[in-house]
């Protein structure tokens, strides 16, 4: 029983609770449907942090085992950061966080609406032909 080492199942029964936290259904929601014809799919952010550690001592107790002491913390923060609006066959995205920062997130900003004008785009040369 020397090879037994208890930070690992500690570790892992986290890790089991986290990822029972974190499934696609916490990123994307359900979606809403409207009365006007309009879908609405949630999307959030997801931040885990997670640690952990532990100590066995070197001396064996009166059960010839020895002793442990441990412990873990997991952190798990979800942020709305906006909806995916479709209408008509359109998406674009409405962001309810504040506007991007920095290049990449201004980028990822622009996506939807890049997806769209390339629709019509496509759609337009289809009609043309």
């Amino acid at each position: 029983m020397d090879n037994y080492n208890p930070i690992g199942e500690l570790m892992q029964t986290t890790m089991d609770n986290v990822k029972n936290i974190l499934k696609v259904d916490t990123v994307v929601g359900d979606p809403i449907y409207t009365p006007d014809g309009i879908t609405l799919v949630p999307i959030s952010r997801i931040s885990v942090g997670f640690g952990g550690g532990g100590i066995e001592l070197n001396q064996k107790n009166a059960n010839g085992n020895r002793p442990f002491g441990g412990g873990n913390a997991t952190g798990v923060k979800i942020d709305p950061i906006g909806f995916l609006v479709i209408k008509d066959g359109t998406i674009r995205m409405v962001n309810v966080t504040p506007p991007a920062n920095n290049t990449v997130d201004r980028l990822i900003d622009l996506v939807p609406q890049v997806m769209d004008r390339v629709d019509a785009f496509i759609a337009k040369q289809k009609e043309d032909q």
